[in-house]
């Protein structure tokens, strides 16, 4: 057996947990945040029979695709008084998932 844990973008995350539940995996969804953006995300623990990792793996594929998005970024300002930043326009690739399979020594439910 496996544990999946797969980070996706919370727009994501809905129809990822449906498509999955769907095809019979157990899924536990937990509210997190990035590092990076600093935004919600979710983290979904999947459990799977070794067989179905690779369908696990294209459901995901399937629903969290990479796309581009406008955020800000802070930079110094030369010249300003008092080390002042300007936020300016960032373009930055976002979504997709990011996912890390685990090999499970005992399941147990109580």
């Amino acid at each position: 057996m496996k544990l999946i844990i797969a980070i996706v973008q919370d727009e994501d995350s809905s129809r990822l947990l449906n498509g999955l539940m769907n095809k019979g995996f157990g899924v536990t969804k937990l509210a997190t945040t990035g590092g990076f953006l600093r935004a919600g995300n979710t983290t979904l623990l999947i459990g799977v029979e070794d067989e179905k990792v690779q369908d696990a793996i294209g459901a995901i594929e399937s629903v969290c695709k990479s796309r581009k998005q406008l955020t800000t970024a802070n930079t110094s300002a030369t010249g300003v008084s008092g080390g002042g930043y300007v936020p300016f326009p960032v373009e930055v690739t976002i979504g997709g998932a990011t996912l890390f399979v685990l090999n499970v020594e005992q399941f147990l439910k109580v």
